[in-house]
């Protein structure tokens, strides 16, 4: 694989990109996005499993062609998951928030390009080393997990000066003008999540969609108690940014260890009530760009920079 192979998927494309947002981006989302003029992306999340990959996979329509996302400690609980997804021939192939990149190698003996999203250079330079034919700044301002170290803009330029190779910018984008915006600077494409979260083709509840068309962006928070409170393996330095609620004013960023037990149940409860005063509900800082619910085919029209 090369640079040229990903830069070759945007010659015909519009430069945008559905981020592979575990419980959002299915295979419905994906396939939408793709056949608007975007590259969609399946995303397997905490929760996510072979059985579940292969569902959305079912439900790609018409033959169009995604990418698929995944994240790397749910990888090493079920190892079949990333074997699933190279028999897919995916368009692009993203396992994000692990330390090694042994998945790339094995991208690339099938054909299958691999993107890295990393938070800072040292990352990206680990990623590059490996073979990573592209890179996402993800900057610090996105919804959902990552490591809040860099602003997207700042990240984007260290990552420009560090490679010649694509590198897609994350976090916050949710107009035309944003997306504009980021390709001035050089990003070949723009990694987009909040903007899809509401798309009528989006896994996301009816819940969740209300509480992100209420958000602004001054009603996000960074929080690890949602993961703790499920059981979930993310690493202590990567927190999830999430529209504050009841539950995030009540825990705050982190959970102590006696209130775990609680908490879960809490979360349970609100999750299986469709509650979006107790569940997380993922959200980066272009909230405020969600005004209602659209197609996916309009959400891409309406981020096109020409």
């Amino acid at each position: 694989m090369t640079s040229s192979t990903v830069d070759a998927l945007f010659a015909d494309r519009i430069p945008v990109l559905n981020a592979p947002m575990g419980g959002v981006a299915g295979g419905a989302l994906a396939s939408a996005v793709s056949r608007a003029g975007g590259l969609g992306m399946i995303g397997m999340g905490s929760s996510g499993s072979t059985t579940s990959l292969r569902r959305q996979l079912a439900a790609v329509t018409d033959g169009v062609e995604v990418g698929i996302g995944l994240v790397d400690w749910v990888v090493q609980r079920d190892p079949e998951m990333l074997e699933t997804a190279l028999d897919a021939s995916p368009l692009l192939l993203s396992v994000s928030f692990g330390e090694t990149y042994e998945w790339i190698g094995r991208a690339h003996e099938r054909g299958v390009p691999a993107v890295a999203q990393v938070s800072d250079a040292p990352t990206a330079e680990r990623a590059l080393a490996a073979g990573a034919d592209a890179l996402v700044a993800r900057g610090s301002e996105g919804g959902g997990h990552g490591r809040p170290l860099h602003d997207r803009d700042t990240l984007l330029d260290a990552l420009l000066a560090l490679t010649d190779r694509p590198v897609f910018a994350a976090g916050a984008i949710a107009t035309a003008e944003d997306v504009r915006r980021v390709l001035g600077r050089g990003a070949r494409a723009a990694w987009v999540g909040t903007a899809f979260t509401a798309c009528h083709e989006a896994l996301s509840s009816p819940g969740s969609r209300r509480a992100l068309l209420a958000a602004g962006p001054e009603d996000t928070v960074l929080t690890s108690a949602f993961d703790q409170a499920s059981g979930y393996g993310w690493p202590s330095d990567i927190p999830e940014r999430v529209i504050a609620n009841d539950a995030t004013r009540r825990w705050g960023a982190a959970l102590d260890d006696g209130d775990v037990d609680v908490a879960g149940r809490e979360l349970r409860a609100a999750t299986e009530a469709d509650d979006p005063s107790g569940m997380s509900v993922n959200a980066g800082l272009g909230v405020g760009e969600l005004r209602a619910e659209r197609s996916a085919a309009e959400v891409v029209a309406a981020l096109d920079p020409r």
